[in-house]
């Protein structure tokens, strides 16, 4: 997740939930946006 820029990881973010993908996948990539300070650009739904 450390090598992935911020917008990368955003848009991984937004394609997982648009997919469907595992939640806890999309735990890992939600708890990475907030350990960058990106909490702002988590949707609502999530």
């Amino acid at each position: 997740m450390k090598k992935l820029s911020d917008d990368l990881l955003i848009e991984s973010y937004y394609k997982a939930n648009e997919m469907n993908l595992n939640r806890d996948f999309i735990e890992l990539i939600e708890t990475e946006m907030k350990r960058r300070s990106l909490g702002h650009m988590l949707s609502v739904s999530s």
